[in-house]
């Protein structure tokens, strides 16, 4: 068994055959966590895993290029919502009544994302400053549901562990969550793990220079994803889909000299573990 626990199966790409894609998956005895990237997205994820009885769960969030700022042009991407996607406001009570759902196992994604960004030195300290506000909102919305987290961290995962940091001494208690789509180096991914925090790793394992990261990296905090329809793995081509992520998880145990067995039922547990599904 293997769980994607990153997968955007609410996104537009999927629109003609979402079904087929996820039956596929189930069939292969492959779970998965569509997570949303805004509230439209939030609610068709949590539709889809009313949908099934067991294997499909649901992620509810405001991903950071979607904030509402007035700072930046938001990139349209036709892949992830059929109309013109709009910046959004946060809406703390909205959100909370969606991941109130039983289905809901997360909020997420959001965090920082800094590379879409103003050129001028004024205009970006404002809008880290509004991703920074909302992020907090967001994770206020995780600890008061006790559900986790799952972090988006683009260019900014200095300014991500330092919030972090200041909420866990404000907050004194731990956090639950995992950092997807790790991108950092050593020394972010230990802090990271000292929170208690897992690292989420796909596609780009293959397209960078993660080997030493994933060798030090304690198997027990290590989740497999596969963010799609985006970072497909080789040798796969095209649109990806959660049945790829058996790629990520025979590439990670290459890298630590583990047999696949091995990989698929520590990386499943501790998906069960962080977001609480069975």
């Amino acid at each position: 068994m293997l769980i994607d626990t990153h997968s955007h199966l609410n996104f537009n790409a999927y629109k003609e055959d979402q079904r087929e894609v996820i039956e596929r998956a189930l069939n292969n005895n492959i779970w998965m966590i569509n997570v949303g990237s805004q509230y439209q997205t939030s609610q068709r994820a949590v539709e889809i895993s009313q949908q099934y009885s067991q294997g499909v769960f649901s992620a509810v969030g405001l991903h950071p290029i979607h904030l509402e700022t007035g700072l930046v042009k938001i990139k349209v991407d036709k892949e992830e919502i059929e109309m013109k996607t709009q910046e959004e406001d946060f809406d703390y009570e909205k959100y909370k009544n969606l991941a109130k759902n039983e289905k809901v196992a997360a909020i997420g994604e959001f965090g920082l994302d800094y590379y879409w960004k103003p050129k001028t030195k004024k205009k970006l300290e404002e809008f880290k400053l509004k991703q920074k506000r909302v992020f907090l909102k967001q994770l206020e919305l995780a600890a008061e549901l006790n559900l986790p987290a799952i972090f988006h961290c683009r260019f900014a995962h200095s300014d991500l562990i330092a919030l972090l940091d200041d909420f866990l001494k404000d907050r004194k208690k731990t956090i639950r969550g995992v950092v997807h789509c790790f991108t950092g180096n050593w020394p972010e991914a230990k802090r990271y793990l000292e929170m208690g925090l897992y690292l989420g790793f796909n596609g780009l394992i293959f397209k960078l220079d993660f080997e030493e990261i994933i060798k030090r990296v304690p198997l027990e905090r290590i989740l497999i994803e596969t963010d799609c329809p985006y970072l497909t793995p080789p040798p796969m081509t095209g649109r990806n889909e959660p049945m790829f992520v058996k790629y990520i998880a025979e590439k990670i145990a290459e890298i630590k000299k583990i047999n696949f067995e091995k990989i698929a039922e520590s990386t499943t547990d501790n998906a069960k573990n962080l977001f609480l599904i069975n």
